[in-house]
C-alpha cells in the first residue's frame, strides 16, 4: 500500500514538472442584465462550437470553504476550496476545487486574470471531511444557466440565487443580471491562450464587457 501511494505521488510530481496537468485558470468576468441575456445567448450560439446541439445547461449548488494557511508567511492568506454538486443529477460525483490567489489584476500587459486551480471528483461526504479538517463555509448559492465552448475556452452564463434552507424550490435571485465568465484551464506556461480570450471577448462587446475583476477592491455592503 505504501509503495502504491509513493508511486502515485511520484507520477503526480512528474506530471506537474512536465506541465501536462491543467492547473492554471485564465479568467475574464462580466455581467449582463436579465433583459439583454437572450441577445447575448444568440450571439454565443453563433460564435461557439456547439451551434447545432445548443448550449449545455446546469443547475448546481456551490459552497465556498476557507481555512487560514499559516505557512504563507507574515501575512497568512486563506486557502479557498469550493464544493459543487449537480442538483438535477444526484448520482454524479461532487466536485472539489482549489482556487489560488489571483495574479495579473494590476498588470496591463496580461489580458486575463490568472490563478491556480485544481478540480477533483469526490463523494458526497466531502463537506463533512472539510469541516472535520477545520474549514469554514463562508457562503453558498445556487447557480443555474448555460455553458458554451469555443475550442479550449468555456463560457458560463449563470443566474445566481440565494439559498433558502426552508424551501429549496423557492429561489431568490441576488440581482437582476447574469454572471458571465470566460475561462480556460490549462497547464502552467500557456499564456498565449490569454490573447485568444481577449480577442473572443471583443466579439461580445457591447453586449457584455468581460474584464479582470479584482475582488479586493470591490466595495463590501453590510
Amino acid at each position: 500500500m505504501t509503495q502504491s501511494v509513493s508511486t502515485a505521488m511520484d507520477n503526480l510530481t512528474s506530471a506537474l514538472n512536465s506541465n501536462i496537468i491543467p492547473n492554471q485558470e485564465y479568467l475574464l468576468q462580466g455581467s449582463v442584465l436579465d433583459t439583454a441575456v437572450e441577445v447575448l445567448l444568440q450571439r454565443l450560439r453563433g460564435l461557439c462550437d456547439n451551434v447545432d446541439t445548443g448550449p449545455e445547461t446546469f443547475h448546481d449548488h456551490e459552497m465556498c470553504f476557507s481555512i487560514m494557511n499559516l505557512e504563507s508567511g507574515t501575512s497568512p492568506q486563506p486557502l479557498v476550496l469550493r464544493v459543487r454538486r449537480a442538483i438535477d443529477y444526484s448520482d454524479m460525483p461532487w466536485q472539489l476545487r482549489y482556487i489560488g490567489q489571483p495574479e495579473g489584476t494590476g498588470d496591463k500587459s496580461r489580458p486575463t486574470l490568472v490563478r491556480s486551480s485544481i478540480d477533483i471528483g469526490t463523494s458526497a461526504t466531502v463537506v463533512d471531511f472539510l469541516q472535520e479538517m477545520g474549514c469554514r463555509m463562508d457562503f453558498e448559492y445556487i447557480a443555474r444557466g448555460y455553458m458554451f465552448r469555443k475550442g479550449r475556452m468555456k463560457v458560463m452564463v449563470s443566474k445566481i440565487f440565494k439559498m433558502n434552507q426552508q424551501k429549496s424550490s423557492d429561489l431568490e435571485p441576488i440581482s437582476q443580471s447574469y454572471l458571465v465568465e470566460l475561462s480556460v484551464l490549462a497547464p502552467t506556461g500557456q499564456d498565449a491562450i490569454a490573447e485568444d480570450m481577449r480577442n473572443f471577448a471583443e466579439q461580445l462587446k457591447p453586449l457584455v464587457i468581460l474584464e479582470k475583476v479584482d475582488y479586493k477592491r470591490l466595495p463590501i455592503s453590510m
